[in-house]
């Protein structure tokens, strides 16, 4: 898949930036209604989670070596720091609640999800927002002139733009956003060794110097870090348009600024977040430049390999450094893995490889190859394989009876803090408290995701649930956004109780089958993908699984047909304002 067919943020915002303003300013960041009445709350139970891809069936980790997709699920556009023996890694997260994932690790291999940077109404103002607006590319710092770590980020929406976070310790939370005073997208900070701070961002070219579509400059300001602002005046342009213009480059950004050896290095994303994805280098003797390409760019990319290549990996970008360990640096970036039909399901992964730095310039190891599914361990480090509270990867399996007293960071909402709608029930598992909101509307709705982070996977959960009218219905969806995806829940029709599954594929709804069920026997529910195949079935008391519309794609679950920026999101779903069409129910 071309650039060309990629949603892209800045293009999309540039668009749609007066028509969202305006709709931001019009709708109050109010709670959603809630029931009052408790008897039609679901309560959900033993949630199971499972994975079985293939390549990692076929490669088997050991204690020495280590998967290249370290965080699987839509968990995209990596940034990395590290203060002392401490990295800390953060994702973007769009309307995600809350926001921006942080882990910890001691040794690249072994990671902990410690929670949220954006964690609070406060930080985070996604109400009203498009699924495919919210927090774009955070990028983290850790700054040991004045001990302090900074998240930098875009967020479109909640009338913020550019922002910056700040904390002395990663583990006990962060500032309030402070508002920065530029334009763009995808901004990171560079500290230099004489103390002074900067601000890279990618942007676009003035107007009148726009020369194509997907044109855009790399800019840097000076910042002053007493007063968290960059200063006035001190914006200046440090790319224009890629490694060559004379060759239109599209979608320079992502920057990062490094030191080492004296010596500047300036690293960005190239090509597009889609199949002409790369990571490029430059370097200069000043951090405001000039920056003077490597000789051979770009030095990560699978844009020009076979596309039938076996376990394929591809959109790799969008890159990080950092110092390993033994002394190595490594990089991460985001990367896919598309099922069968070459569509992205699981949404865009973080990866990483070692990157061999022994020459001027820095190169992944193997990232212009086929992408290895196992690298080995830094000297001295032992993959724990998730055990001890790491974070899983390959094909593992996640159960949850939501007994602790606190939700597993994996959990999100979408649009609105967790806690307004989920609490525990004191006979064991989650009851959830529908809102008068149904996935279709850009709204906070009721409804608790888990990433798809395999593309054969199966997850299934017990249900409890006793719906009161037409308008009450609670169960599972497979959701893109508010315009792709599935609904399978538990409804009412009359005096019958249905279960019944939705197709929603650009906003309009097909029901697929439904069926008779009875509410007084346990309920499982459960979907099911083999690629993009995908299966939803119901267990009613002691019987096995029933099946419900047979074998249906999965298309509208990718980023190829639904666009944007997210991988396909598994969630536990209560609404009181169901907007299915029974009459077709017979």
């Amino acid at each position: 898949m071309r650039r060309q067919s990629v949603f892209h943020p800045l293009k999309f915002y540039s668009s749609c930036l007066l028509v969202l303003s305006c709709f931001t300013q019009s709708c109050k960041s109010v709670e959603p209604q809630e029931s009052k009445e408790r008897t039609n709350e679901p309560i959900f139970s033993n949630f199971a989670y499972k994975g079985d891809d293939k390549v990692y069936r076929e490669n088997p980790v050991s204690s020495n070596n280590f998967y290249t997709s370290i965080l699987q699920g839509c968990y995209p556009d990596p940034a990395i720091t590290r203060k002392g023996d401490d990295y800390f890694l953060v994702n973007s997260s769009f309307t995600f609640f809350p926001g921006v994932p942080i882990f910890h690790s001691k040794d690249l291999v072994n990671w902990r999800q410690i929670g949220h940077v954006l964690d609070r109404p406060s930080q985070l103002k996604v109400e009203n927002t498009l699924m495919n607006f919210g927090v774009y590319a955070p990028a983290i710092k850790y700054n040991q002139y004045n001990d302090t770590f900074y998240m930098i980020t875009t967020q479109f929406s909640g009338g913020f733009g550019n922002i910056v976070v700040k904390t002395k310790d990663p583990f006990k939370g962060w500032s309030d956003p402070i508002k920065l005073q530029f334009d763009g997208i995808d901004p990171s900070m560079f500290f230099d060794d004489n103390g002074k701070a900067y601000v890279v961002h990618n942007d676009a070219p003035a107007k009148e110097a726009e020369l194509y579509n997907g044109h855009r400059v790399i800019k840097i300001w000076d910042y002053d870090l007493e007063n968290d602002r960059v200063v006035p005046g001190t914006d200046k342009i440090i790319v224009n348009g890629g490694v060559d213009i004379s060759k239109k480059p599209i979608w320079i950004e992502a920057p990062h600024i490094y030191k080492k050896n004296g010596r500047y290095y300036l690293m960005c994303a190239e090509g597009g977040t889609g199949g002409a994805h790369s990571e490029v280098i430059f370097s200069s003797d000043n951090p405001r430049g000039p920056y003077t390409p490597a000789p051979k760019n770009p030095i990560l990319t699978q844009r020009h390999l076979p596309a039938n290549r076996p376990d394929k990996v591809d959109w790799a970008g969008h890159a990080d450094l950092v110092e390993g360990p033994d002394g190595k640096y490594y990089g991460v970036f985001l990367a896919i893995r598309p099922n069968e039909k070459d569509r992205v399901n699981t949404g865009r992964e973080t990866f990483i490889l070692p990157v061999d730095w022994t020459g001027e310039f820095p190169v992944f190891e193997n990232g212009l190859e086929p992408m290895p599914a196992t690298i080995k361990t830094p000297a001295g480090v032992v993959n724990k394989k998730g055990d001890e509270g790491f974070f899983p990867s390959g094909n593992f399996e996640f159960k949850d009876n939501f007994d602790n007293e606190k939700l597993d960071y994996r959990w999100i909402g979408v649009r609105g803090p967790r806690e307004h709608f989920v609490h525990s029930d004191k006979k064991g598992g989650l009851r959830i408290k529908p809102f008068t909101v149904n996935i279709s509307e850009v709204k906070p709705t009721s409804t608790l995701f888990y990433r798809q982070q395999h593309n054969n996977f199966s997850a299934e959960v017990a249900i409890n649930y006793q719906p009161n009218s037409e308008k009450d219905l609670a169960g599972l969806v497979c959701m893109q956004n508010e315009k792709f995806n599935y609904v399978f829940g538990i409804t009412k029709k009359g005096k019958t109780n249905y279960i019944v599954l939705q197709r929603t594929q650009n906003g309009i709804k097909t029901i697929v089958a439904s069926e008779k069920v009875d509410i007084n026997k346990p309920l499982r529910l459960q979907v099911k993908a083999n690629g993009d195949n995908y299966e939803f079935a119901f267990k009613s008391g002691t019987a096995g699984y029933t099946r419900l519309g047979g074998i249906v794609s999965g298309d509208i679950l990718s980023t190829n047909v639904a666009q944007g920026f997210t991988g396909n999101l598994i969630g536990l779903y209560a609404t009181l304002n169901n907007n299915m069409d029974l009459s077709v129910i017979k």
